[in-house]
């Protein structure tokens, strides 16, 4: 059983379908790589998934049980941890105390500051310095580490590269490769295709709100990616495609 399940979700903006049955699952253990173009619904899927936004219709499964009316707290709560595109740290507060601010959301598990500083070495030295000071780099890894701090059984990583120096982006890849490998199930929107190549089991491409192309990163071909990615050509793996 998958651990998480997205059935025929449809997420709308008022009259905008953003999010058109949609439908992709995730297995424990998984990096599954969400990829698209700009206004292709990815971050409205994220979103949904974390319920931060209420579908129009669909469901969403998280270990077999549906959770699709559920707020996003009791997500939290159930083992749901989204990172949001944007980081979205309290800029007055120190590094230990957005980490902090976390914990209380769900005990217990292996994630603690010492573990995060453990992942992002980097952070030692500015852990009683307010977010707002940091760069970019070190703010997405805060951000990444107050989601684990909730010791969460799924992370929802949306644009972890987006605004990035390549240098920062190669040190907050680095350490999320550490996550990966303790075998955090990770759901990954990425906007840089060889980043999400080489982290993710799995791709899922968006256009326009709906899966136009699904299979295992290393079996699908570039080109069709960049393809899908574009809307040159429709195509689906696995028998995975819409």
């Amino acid at each position: 059983m998958s651990l998480l399940a997205v059935e025929d979700l449809d997420c709308r903006y008022g009259l905008l379908q953003a999010v058109r049955g949609v439908s992709l699952q995730v297995a424990e253990g998984e990096t599954v790589a969400l990829i698209g173009a700009n206004g292709a619904g990815k971050t409205t899927l994220m979103r949904a998934i974390a319920g931060a936004h209420p579908p129009h219709a669909g469901r969403v499964k998280l270990d077999g049980t549906d959770i699709t009316s559920l707020p996003a707290h009791t997500r939290v709560r159930r083992g749901i941890a989204l990172v949001p595109e944007g980081r979205r740290l309290f800029a007055g507060l120190t590094v230990e105390e957005n980490l902090r601010v976390a914990a209380a959301s769900r005990t217990g598990g292996r994630w603690n500051v010492q573990a995060v500083l453990e992942v992002f070495p980097f952070l030692k030295p500015r852990l009683h310095m307010p977010a707002a000071t940091l760069s970019g780099g070190e703010q997405q890894a805060v951000a990444i580490g107050r989601g684990l701090m909730t010791n969460p059984r799924l992370l929802l990583l949306d644009e972890a590269s987006l605004g990035l120096a390549p240098v920062a982006v190669d040190a907050v890849y680095r350490s999320l490769a550490d996550v990966i490998r303790e075998g955090m199930t990770v759901l990954l929107v990425e906007q840089d295709l060889g980043r999400a190549l080489k982290v993710a089991d799995r791709v899922v491409c968006m256009l326009e709100g709906r899966v136009v192309l699904e299979g295992e990163a290393r079996s699908l071909d570039r080109d069709r990616i960049v393809n899908a990615y574009f809307g040159l050509r429709r195509a689906a793996a696995g028998g995975t495609g819409a």
